[in-house]
């Protein structure tokens, strides 16, 4: 995890809003006032809920920035409600939510490469590979 003020803040950033990571999709700066500091107001969406989120804050604020590793996998079976994947680096094995974007879910299935974050301890599958 870290840091940065909310000023450096910028659309495509991911930062951490009520304890999930979630993409930046508009950040507006209002003017300093009279009294006190300028402020941010940043519309986000959540990467692992897909819900909206908002964050109204001074711009010298210091807010959490994810690190995401990008990393790639094999999906190896269907579960039900999860994929199992193998990580091609490490050949770890371990299962994943499935993506609640239906075109996604389409292109996945057992013996394809997925692209997938780990963010903050969780996984998430991205993109197909290839």
């Amino acid at each position: 995890m870290t840091y940065v003020t909310l000023g450096e803040v910028k659309t495509g950033n991911f930062i951490v809003i009520d304890g999930e990571p979630c993409k930046v999709v508009e950040i507006s700066r209002a003017k300093t006032g009279k009294h006190g500091s300028a402020k941010a107001h940043v519309v986000a969406i959540g990467l692992f809920s897909g819900s909206k989120k908002t964050l109204t804050a001074p711009v010298d604020q210091r807010v959490e920035m994810p690190i995401i590793d990008k990393r790639t996998a094999q999906v190896i079976a269907d579960m039900g409600d999860s994929f199992q994947l193998m990580d091609l680096e490490t050949f770890e094995t371990f299962e994943v939510e499935k993506p609640k974007d239906p075109e996604l879910l389409a292109k996945i299935q057992p013996g394809k490469d997925v692209e997938y974050w780990e963010v903050m301890g969780r996984r998430l599958i991205m993109r197909p590979r290839g």
